[in-house]
This record gives structure tokens, sequence and C-alpha cells, in this order.
């Protein structure tokens, strides 16, 4: 465009508003299909982020399955996932409040089919011939709680006639991913125990259906209390698959004689830590052959492996692929892309033509303005290379001023064994549209470079990561890509903890927003729910032996040491990082009179998912840094008061 607007970083008008965040805007998770039917999950925003189960018929209609209403997520894990169940005329879905799993009879008419207990339920799957399913139950009744010190999870069938819930396998931790054979006989699933979480080493276990109909002794055929192990997979003639990684990369497993054989090992990771159940990366072609989503290089391909093992990558146009599924040989997925935002699509596995069924957002992308992610790679501290995906400052309507470098927004993923970012987001789009610069760095512990790279995080969590946040900066910045005196970093629930380290233990980054980020460790591990309540252990060290650990990573506890003004927002209803994690770290930046704005967003959990909660946190972040780093944004938001914030200036000189 001729002529652009000359305008400090920060400052651009930007068409993209920050209502496109929500505004028409739905999740979109738990797709699959059969005979050209679809259904999926969609949350929400206006309707405080419930999750609908709809169906798409081969005509392209859409009907919404649950009632106004009613949420269809499981709080199993308190992450959830797997929530709904479709095998032919069989639909069974999982209440969010009270835990209950309903028969959907109807479109909009449900039907109890648990009792009224305090149970949860999550990973279905269903034996038509018995007339039952299986589920994984987390069970929360006050008597269970106080014997065993928690709640507690079984393995579980339930008769779909009379709705009763059987233990069919108890006395690990922690259940997931019930699959029957094809011919009924065989029932795997996988376990583990504390402290691990499941991608620290859990357990393939493999039983007999027995005359009675439930399974017999369980064996253990892949993984171990120190491997991972993942997915477990029956295909169409009934030969086992699995995701593990005894060579370092989680790749395709088949398990024929009694061992387990490597399908087309590559350097790609083929599975993503279970934060929620139901994970699907790959599915079986009639052929015999396997289309699968693997990562590497901080984004996701998509992947036909023949059955002699050969590999062929399927050209799409996304760069995030999850929910894959398959109907007949046609691909069903959730993807984005540099240029698409998030939509569930029909991928044809052979051609690598595409269909889109739904968009997640009504909204189209000009690429005048998308800025693309470049990964970047960068030294830090160890020798060790680390890695992120940069997003430039990107709008033809504007310049900066001759010599201004832009501010830099350091974010990273949450977990912490997850993955950045490499398709569009919206939520980056605004701030690269208004002239920031971001950057979301896989520190290690991060998902997709390998079992080293997601390992060398073990003890080090408060330390390496926000190492490789702060190398990122440091990189940036020597690159002529960010203003060092206007470097921010910010971040939710475990990259929350990342941002107030940084802002605690180092002097990088001039200011910092935490979104129910961990403050006190301790007070984590005293809190938390039952299936992170030991996960510290591996991260920073075994309690209450390294305590001398949690006392000196806590940033609540040294907040006496931040010295940049913070944003802390948090969801009141929030059950896995606590409202009073954020008080702790409100009050002592309060003792301190270092800079400060507290937001507590009534009704939000872990997430904000309602669509005021959203639009007024992104606000708030906009009004902040430009009070912070001394420009005055284009948007007309609220403005936040920021405590101290004159004293801390006059400070400033």
């Amino acid at each position: 465009m001729p002529n652009p607007t000359t305008a400090p970083y920060g400052s651009w008008v930007s068409s993209i508003p920050i209502e496109r965040v929500t505004d028409g805007a739905i999740f979109l998770s738990e797709a699959r299909g059969a005979g050209g039917v679809r259904w999926w999950l969609e949350g929400r925003p206006e309707e405080q982020g419930r999750q609908g189960l709809v169906r798409r018929d081969p005509d392209g209609t859409i009907t919404r399955l649950t009632p106004p209403g009613f949420n269809a997520r499981s709080r199993v894990h308190e992450y959830g996932g797997a929530a709904t169940l479709v095998s032919g005329e069989l639909i069974v879905v999982s209440d969010f409040v009270t835990g209950r799993l309903h028969r959907v009879i109807a479109p909009e008419v449900l039907e109890p089919l648990t009792p009224e207990r305090d149970w949860r339920f999550a990973d279905l799957e269903h034996d038509e011939p018995r007339g039952r399913l299986y589920a994984i139950r987390e069970s929360h009744e006050a008597d269970v709680v106080a014997e065993h010190g928690e709640w507690v999870n079984d393995l579980v069938s339930i008769d779909l006639a009379t709705g009763e819930v059987t233990s069919i396998a108890s006395g690990s931790d922690f259940y997931a991913s019930p699959r029957l054979s094809p011919d009924g006989r065989t029932l795997v699933w996988v376990e583990w125990n504390h402290p691990n979480m499941p991608w620290d080493g859990a357990e393939l276990q493999l039983a007999t259906i027995g005359e009675g109909g439930d399974p017999g002794p369980a064996t253990t055929i892949a993984g171990s209390p120190s491997d991972w192990v993942s997915q477990p997979r029956w295909s169409p003639d009934g030969v086992l698959h699995f995701v593990a990684e005894p060579d370092g990369w989680m790749n395709l497993y088949r398990y024929r004689g009694g061992a387990a054989e490597a399908i087309a090992p590559m350097a790609v990771e083929l599975a993503e830590p279970e934060w929620i159940f139901g994970n699907h990366t790959y599915d079986f072609l009639g052929d015999g052959s396997i289309v699968a989503a693997g990562r590497s290089a901080g984004r996701d391909r998509l992947y036909r492996i023949d059955p002699g093992g050969g590999v062929v990558e399927i050209e799409t146009p996304y760069s995030e692929i999850g929910a894959l599924s398959l109907d007949g040989d046609t691909v069903i997925l959730r993807g984005v892309g540099p240029l698409e935002p998030g939509q569930l699509a029909e991928i044809d596995p052979w051609t690598g033509e595409r269909t889109v069924l739904r968009r997640g957002t009504p909204f189209i992308p000009d690429p005048a303005i998308a800025s693309i992610a470049r990964h970047i790679e960068f030294p830090t501290t160890g020798g060790v290379t680390a890695h992120g995906n940069y997003f430039a400052p990107t709008n033809p309507e504007f310049r900066a001023p001759d010599g201004e470098l832009p501010p830099l927004i350091v974010t990273s993923h949450g977990g912490p064994t997850s993955a950045g970012f490499s398709g569009w987001a919206t939520t980056f789009q605004l701030w690269t549209s208004r002239g920031y610069a971001v950057v979301d760095v896989d520190y290690r512990g991060s998902t997709g470079y390998g079992r080293e790279y997601r390992k060398a995080l073990n003890g080090v969590w408060g330390i390496a990561d926000v190492d490789d946040c702060v190398a990122a900066a440091e990189y940036l910045v020597a690159e002529g890509l960010a203003d060092p005196r206007r470097l921010a970093i910010r971040g939710g629930s475990a990259s929350g903890f990342t941002t107030l380290a940084a802002l605690a233990f180092r002097r990088t980054f001039s200011a910092g927003t935490t979104m129910f980020g961990i403050g006190d460790l301790r007070a984590f591990v005293k809190d938390t729910h039952k299936f992170e309540s030991r996960y510290l252990e591996g991260l920073v060290g075994k309690w209450p032996e390294e305590q001398q650990r949690y006392l000196d990573r806590s940033p609540a506890l040294h907040a006496d040491q931040i010295v940049a003004p913070v944003l802390v927002e948090q969801g009141a209803e929030d059950r896995v990082v606590p409202p009073s994690e954020a008080e702790r770290i409100v009050d002592a930046l309060w003792e301190r009179h270092v800079p400060h704005a507290y937001l507590l967003f009534p009704g939000e959990d872990h997430g904000f998912r309602g669509r005021d909660a959203i639009i007024r946190s992104i606000g708030a972040e906009m009004s902040f840094y430009g009070q912070v780093f001394g420009f005055t944004p284009a948007d007309d938001v609220e403005p936040v008061e920021i405590k101290f914030l004159d004293e801390w200036r006059a400070a400033q000189g």
C-alpha cells in the first residue's frame, strides 16, 4: 500500500478488532464421521464457553444435538476431553456440571444414563454386542476421598440398559484409552501411577474378555514407569497399534506375535501429551495405510504411511493439526494454518483435496496483514539450542518512525510439556497488526523435538524455561528485531509461572502479564487437583525432601525482587490454580509498591471462555502495555488502573 502512515509501534490502527477473537467464533473439537455424517463439539464464547454437540448431514445441514445451557464437557483430570461418544445410533454426552452421562435420544433431548453420584466420566468405548460402555470414572464421593486421601480413578463398564456402573480395573492412580478389539475378545487400556504424568511413563495393558464378559488378568505389553506409551488403537483387521518412543521419538508401533514392531521410524512426534483424553493423531485407511499427524521443527504435518513403511507427506494448508479421524478413506481433522483460522475439514489422503466443513470464525484473514510464523533456533544456557516461532509486526497501512524498534512480547505454552503455536492465532495477530513483535518459545521441555529435549526440563523447571525465554528475547534484540527497552513476557498457567519467575529472577523484561499463573510452588503441591498433584516431583524435585528448591524457585516468595510492572488476571472458579495464588502475588506487589493491576473474572476457571472475560482480558493487556511503554493504543479499550505506576515512573527518571 502506498504512503503508509508513520506511527509508533504498538499504536497502529488494526483492521482486526479485539472482538474478532470471540464474535462468531467457536472452538471445534472431538470431530468424527461415519457414512458421510459428521459430528463435533462446538465451544461458544457467547454461551460462556459451553460446548454443544452438533451433527452435519451429507447435505450440509447442521443440527444441534445437546440443548442450550447444557455443557458437553468432562472434568476428569479437570482438563477433561473425550466427553462424547457416537457409535451407530448411540450418542452419549457428559454433563460438565453434574458429571453424569446422558444419552441423546433426539436433537436437544437427553436421557440420563448414569446415576446421580459424585462421579465423572471420560473416554468412552462402546461394546455393542454386550450392551455396555467402557469408560474412565473419577470418583469424588466423600467417603472414597476420605479413605484414599484423594479422588479415585478406575476403569468401569456401564450397562446401557440400567446405567449400572461396575469397576473392572482398579488399583492404579490413573487410567485412559480403553479400546476394544474388533472381534470383541480383547480390551486394552493405558494406566500409570503417581508421581508420573502419562508422558513420564505409562503402561499399555492387554486383557482377554472372559466368558462372563469382564476382562481377565491384564498383561503389560508396552511402556513402563519410565517410558511413554499412548493412543492404542485397533486396525480394522484386528492388529493393535500404539505410539511409543523407545528410540527417542514418539513413533508408531504394532503388536504382533507377542512383540512390538516399529512402523516407519522418523524424527517426528506422532503423539502429544495427554492433558486431555481422546487425543487422535492417526487412523487407518482401507488399503492398510495409516494417516498420521506428526510434529517437528515447530509445526505439524500430515503423513500417509503405507503398509511397507513408506512415508508420503500429504500437502495441506495447515501447520497445526488435531482431532484426526477417518470415515472410509476421507480424513477429518481440525486444522489451523498461517492464513487459515481454526476449522474442521475433510482431506483426500491421496490427492490432498480439501473441503472445509466448519470454520471456527467467520473472519477470513487478509494475507497483507497476516504475520506468518518463522521458526527460529537460538543458543541458550548449557550449550543447548532452543526453539520458537517468531511473528513480525505486520500492517501495510503503517510504518514506524525511522530507527524505532518494535516492542516484543515473549510468550510460551502451558503444560509445561506442550508446544508453541505456528498457525493463525487471532490473539497473536491482534498484537502484530498493532506493531508488536511476538515470539512463542518452545523452551526445553516442549514436545515436538524428541524425548531428550522434552526431558531436559526435568528438575530445572523455573530455570531452563526462564533461560530460554530470556535467550529468545536476547536473540531477537541482537538480530535488530526488538527494542531492548520494551520487552514484555506473558503467559497463562505454567507459562504464567515462567512469566513470574522471569520477572522475579531476571532483569530482561520491563513488563509482564500472568494469567492464572503459579506463584508459590508449595501451594501448588498442596492445593492442586489429583492429576497434577505430584507433577512437580519430576519438574522440580521430591517434596518435601527438596523443599529448598521449591522455596528458591517460587516467584511469590521472591516478589520483592520483581521491579517491572505486572498485570495479573485470574478466573474466580479456577480449581487448577486457585485465586489464592494470584492474590499472594498481588499482596506482595502491593507491599513493595511494584506497579500492578489485578483483574478477577467471576465465573471463569482455568482458561477464559466467556466473551466478556476474553475481550476485557485482551483490552486490559493493551492498556497495560501502552501505559508502561509510553504510547496510546489506537483501540477504545477500558483503561486498566495500574497501582503505583506514577511512583515507578518517577523512580525511572
